[in-house]
């Protein structure tokens, strides 16, 4: 009887065996009908914010502004839909290096640091830091913060800042929080991406005043996992095709209406040609993360 036995689970394991190589078939297929990794094929999930306009925001229950509107037609060069989810910041770069997302949107600007833990599109944006106060505040200027109590986004580079320059800052997870800190006079000052202090100390009822700004040094990019190449590659290209088309043009000129693009900058690969910017008057900021 035990080598009948035996016999039968030779067989079992043979036909469990089969069993997984025609799953391991399905699986190759269903990699070849999803090149670049999705969670889900077809399908691009992406992290952004809720309370960052223009630039990552939710208007009417629909996940927009610059960023987001821009990667949705990137993904539709490459044949993709996307997915738009709220996080906070602060977490944003650990869920798409863990793949809870495919992408991150929110105005994230290139650091070294924040490349140990995802890779980088081709930059699409350049940005300013801005500095917020409470209206009726002396500070005039990012020079005169020393011992004052100055609140942050945690995780953005204007944590970084702050920190580098010893500020000692206060963290908040999100805008509405740094904001709220001002209103109630409990923070001296913000440090925020420029156009998103601005127009918050546009819509604050004269409680916040935009008090100065300043250029940052690397431009933005949509995050992605470091190990998917081809993901990354592929909105490269995507990214440049609508550079081309106008679309980033025709962007730029919707959210940040007036704002002057510095010569320097090159979005994308940095080797197509794009209709220009139609700007007027001062330079106005852009939003960085």
């Amino acid at each position: 009887m035990r080598p009948l036995r035996a016999l039968a689970t030779t067989a079992v394991a043979i036909a469990a065996a089969g069993a997984l190589s025609a799953c391991g078939g399905g699986d190759s297929k269903a990699s070849a009908d999803n090149p670049y990794k999705l969670l889900q094929p077809g399908v691009l999930r992406t992290a952004t914010l809720t309370d960052a306009p223009p630039n990552v925001y939710l208007k009417n229950g629909k996940f927009t502004g610059f960023d987001n509107d821009l990667l949705t037609a990137v993904a539709a060069k490459i044949g993709l839909k996307v997915q738009f989810a709220g996080t906070d910041f602060s977490a944003l770069l650990s869920q798409v290096a863990t793949h809870k997302y495919d992408v991150g949107s929110s105005s994230i600007t290139i650091t070294e640091a924040r490349k140990k833990t995802v890779a980088f599109t081709n930059g699409y944006d350049f940005g300013y830091f801005g500095l917020d106060v409470p209206a009726g505040s002396p500070l005039t200027g990012f020079d005169q913060l020393k011992g004052k109590r100055v609140v942050v986004v945690q995780g953005t580079v204007q944590d970084d800042y702050a920190t580098k320059q010893g500020l000692n800052p206060v963290r908040v997870p999100d805008y509405n929080g740094a904001l709220n800190q001002l209103k109630s006079k409990t923070a001296d000052a913000w440090i925020a991406p420029a156009e998103i202090g601005e127009k918050t100390a546009k819509d604050s009822g004269g409680k916040v005043v935009a008090a100065a700004k300043m250029l940052g040094s690397t431009p933005m990019a949509f995050a992605v996992a470091k190990d998917n190449p081809k993901l990354r590659e592929a909105l490269d290209k995507g990214l440049d095709e609508v550079i081309k088309d106008g679309t980033w043009t025709k962007l730029q000129e919707e959210y940040y209406p007036g704002r002057q693009v510095p010569k320097e900058f090159k979005p994308g690969s940095g080797t197509v040609t794009f209709p220009p910017v139609q700007a007027s008057g001062a330079p106005a900021a852009s939003p960085s993360s």
